[in-house]
């Protein structure tokens, strides 16, 4: 079979997809627009593992229509534009979540949203971890948007595991009315156990082009689900549209105390527990159980206390709790689980402390709001040096600079988002110092205005394009410039 891989990229999926099918006897082309030296990483990985098989042939800064015409299969990477012309000349595609959705026996937890999504999977996928490693014979697997290709464990899943996928709105939009064949019968290829929408902000608006187009892709989450599934939303306009919409359980997730006969959960304060409460029916669906006419009982779920600041990041573990009550941990096995969960790289990633200051990473907050929350969480801890900034997609930095007020000083990264800022923050009388062209002079800028007691956070509100590779390039970069000069 000739198969041509249309992104190889630097986040492992179409790197997985190539050593998949290459495994299996593919005759492989791979294609990108990127070059062979901004490649060389995922190319040396793939030529690594390669003996006893084809070699690769290349066909790198640019795509040729014959190598689309000439495939049997052509492996999209999720970034590309479904109307491609290229693609409109491939006879078949698929992605790395396609071809792992249609060969997994393993239970699904999908998780998507603009911001949160990565931190709200990496807790289910802790939880569950913690639980089954204390016995019984499930295990769980994390993988897809996360930089995880679920292809590389795909091999070793059992029946009786648990895989939970961050899944990106590209990703998603992939999948949209997808289905899969199993014993004569035709099924939904993604039908997640649960699915959970954390927290809709606009974001890749130069991709979609407005709000409704990027949410339709959110919404293919719970397309093939049905009543033994659930989904977790919020209880704002767009979690509300969710859960009218879904096959599945509703289960909502909430800042203040649910109405009666509700199903979800709460945080009744920043400070305080989260809390879910599922009635007898509900409960009977989802976990196989008589429904009772007993009155629903409220469990904590969310510790009041977590090791990582800030309560959009209460949010997620809401989310996440709801989620994990619906796969059928007990109470007792979240809360433990939360308990210890530190968090991931990237995502307010406390990782140095020097002088008294405590350095973050936060390079995986690429929108104006994901930095606010960040700027909210750390500002109340005490004195806050803000390095925000970036590349611009079409995105509104008001929320940004609003959030920046409250810093003690703000650093910027050039780039068209920076400027945008930066009109934003003159207008509003803020202070700032750059832009700055690279992450060492930021970072010196940012260590000179802090002093004993601040904490320096890399929280861009931006895409990465232009000084790095992406995102994780991005917070590696800062991360090492700190080691280098605090």
């Amino acid at each position: 079979m000739k198969v041509l891989v249309m992104g190889l990229g630097l986040h492992g999926g179409g790197l997985e997809c190539a050593r998949f099918l290459r495994d299996r006897g593919a005759e492989l082309t791979i294609t990108d627009l990127r070059d062979e030296k901004t490649l060389a990483p995922s190319i040396e990985s793939l030529e690594s593992g390669g003996a006893g098989f084809a070699p690769a042939r290349y066909v790198l800064g640019r795509h040729e229509m014959a190598d689309f015409q000439g495939a049997d299969l052509v492996i999209k990477n999720p970034g590309v534009r479904p109307d491609s012309p290229f693609l409109k000349a491939a006879p078949r595609i698929e992605t790395d979540i396609s071809l792992f959705l249609n060969e997994a026996p393993a239970r699904i937890v999908a998780v998507t949203g603009s911001k949160g999504k990565s931190s709200a999977s990496s807790a289910i996928f802790w939880a569950l971890d913690r639980a089954y490693k204390a016995g019984g014979e499930r295990r769980a697997f994390l993988g897809g948007n996360i930089a995880v290709s679920p292809l590389s464990f795909l091999g070793e899943l059992r029946e009786t595991d648990d895989v939970v996928l961050e899944l990106s709105s590209w990703q998603l939009g992939d999948l949209r009315g997808r289905r899969k064949t199993r014993e004569g019968r035709e099924l939904p290829l993604l039908k997640p156990k649960a699915a959970v929408l954390t927290a809709i902000f606009p974001d890749h608006q130069d991709f979609y082009g407005g709000m409704e187009p990027y949410v339709a892709d959110k919404r293919v989450i719970y397309e093939g689900q049905d009543q033994s599934d659930a989904t977790i939303a919020w209880d704002d306009g767009w979690g509300k549209s969710f859960l009218a919409e879904s096959r599945a359980a509703g289960l909502v997730c909430s800042s203040a105390p649910l109405a009666e006969g509700a199903n979800g959960g709460w945080l009744e304060s920043a400070e305080g527990p989260g809390l879910a409460r599922l009635s007898g029916p509900v409960a009977a669906g989802l976990f196989g159980r008589r429904a009772s006419s007993e009155p629903s009982v409220i469990e904590e779920i969310v510790p009041a206390r977590l090791l990582i600041p800030g309560r959009h990041q209460k949010r997620n573990l809401l989310a996440s709790g709801l989620a994990l009550l619906a796969l059928g941990l007990r109470p007792e096995e979240i809360r433990a689980g939360f308990e210890t969960f530190a968090g991931i790289e990237h995502r307010m990633e406390m990782f140095r402390s020097s002088g008294g200051i405590h350095f973050y990473n936060d390079s995986a907050a690429t929108i104006p709001e994901a930095a606010a929350q960040a700027v909210e969480a750390l500002a109340a801890l005490g004195g806050l040096v803000l390095v925000t900034g970036g590349t611009d997609k079409n995105l509104d930095f008001l929320p940004l600079a609003r959030a920046a007020e409250r810093a003690k000083a703000v650093a910027l990264l050039a780039g068209t988002g920076s400027e945008k800022l930066r009109a934003l923050l003159d207008a509003a009388g803020v202070a700032y110092l750059g832009p700055f062209d690279s992450i060492d002079a930021a970072a010196a800028a940012a260590i000179a205005a802090a002093a004993s007691g601040d904490s320096v956070a890399l929280s861009p509100g931006c895409a990465s394009f232009g000084m790095f590779l992406n995102e994780f390039d991005r917070g590696r970069k800062w991360k090492a410039a700190i080691s280098r000069l605090a």
